[in-house]
């Protein structure tokens, strides 16, 4: 994997649990990114098997009416998949994220999600150290990015991306992903 990529899908989810074994993915957004510019993006909704409970519909926005006539899982992780193709994946708390698509993608297609990933909430741990508040929001303020509109599809994404680009250029980030590529040769 490159020091820092140029080429890369940002990936965001909403689920309706904490863990791939008590909830679902209901939408599902990546946006593309050749030589840094985006240059696509996929957005949907994805109906759960299960209703969407009222804590998730507070937590998220999405209600069972919004993907009452989304697809199911399957076709979405299908087209995911086809989208994001080799591509390195960027996402916010991406730990999180990968879990629901490795085991979505294996269990609907039996297909392994095998894609480098970086997770910008580990990278934002390194960089800012002595700042406690993790949520992506909060770390978008700290260091003056602009989170209008924030908590929409492709906007996730693009937060995502804009904090991923600025901890790049970050002394700490520099050494860490040094160390670190140096530890993989």
């Amino acid at each position: 994997m490159a020091l820092t990529p140029r080429d890369y899908c940002v990936v965001s989810l909403k689920t309706t649990g904490l863990t791939p074994s008590d909830g679902e993915i209901i939408r599902l957004s990546a946006v593309r990114y050749r030589d840094l510019v985006k240059t696509d993006s996929f957005t949907t909704l994805v109906k759960p098997k299960m209703a969407i409970s009222e804590m998730t519909v507070r937590l998220t926005g999405i209600t069972n009416e919004m993907v009452a006539d989304a697809p199911d899982i399957s076709p979405v992780i299908s087209d995911f998949y086809s989208f994001v193709q080799d591509d390195i994946i960027i996402g916010y708390n991406l730990s999180f994220d990968i879990n629901y698509l490795y085991d979505a993608l294996l269990e609907c297609h039996g297909i392994a999600l095998s894609n480098d990933y970086i997770d910008v909430m580990t990278m934002s741990r390194k960089a800012l150290p002595r700042f406690d508040r993790r949520s992506q929001s909060r770390i978008a303020d700290h260091i003056y990015i602009s989170t209008n509109s924030f908590q929409q599809p492709e906007k996730d994404c693009e937060v995502c991306n804009a904090i991923y680009r600025k901890l790049m250029n970050n002394s700490r980030i520099t050494k860490w992903v040094e160390e670190n590529n140096r530890d993989e040769k």
